[in-house]
């Protein structure tokens, strides 16, 4: 019987390790989650944007296109660097109201 009390006990103490440890990763991936979504919300907000993947994901696009349009500019390369700007403000320019 003092066996059986012993692994009760072990696994009681093993349940309540591994239950502490998956409620604060839970928690911690919580914080994230709804940090993560204060972020997105207040950058749409502020920028006059949607929310949505795609609005995100084409703002991403156009600050890459401003980003080597910046490239372009310093390499001397004009032409291609007018390109690459007019794309980024034009795609820019669609997603931000």
């Amino acid at each position: 019987m003092h066996a059986d009390g012993f692994f009760e006990w072990l696994g009681q103490a093993l349940g309540a390790i591994i239950r502490f440890v998956v409620d604060s990763l839970s928690w911690l991936f919580n914080l994230l989650a709804h940090a993560g979504g204060n972020f997105v919300e207040g950058l749409s907000r502020t920028l006059g944007m949607d929310t949505s993947l795609i609005s995100i994901i084409a703002l991403v696009i156009g600050l890459m296109f401003l980003y080597s349009a910046l490239r372009a500019f310093m390499r001397a390369s004009i032409f291609l660097g007018v390109i690459w700007l007019i794309l980024g403000l034009w795609l820019l320019s669609w997603i931000i109201h």
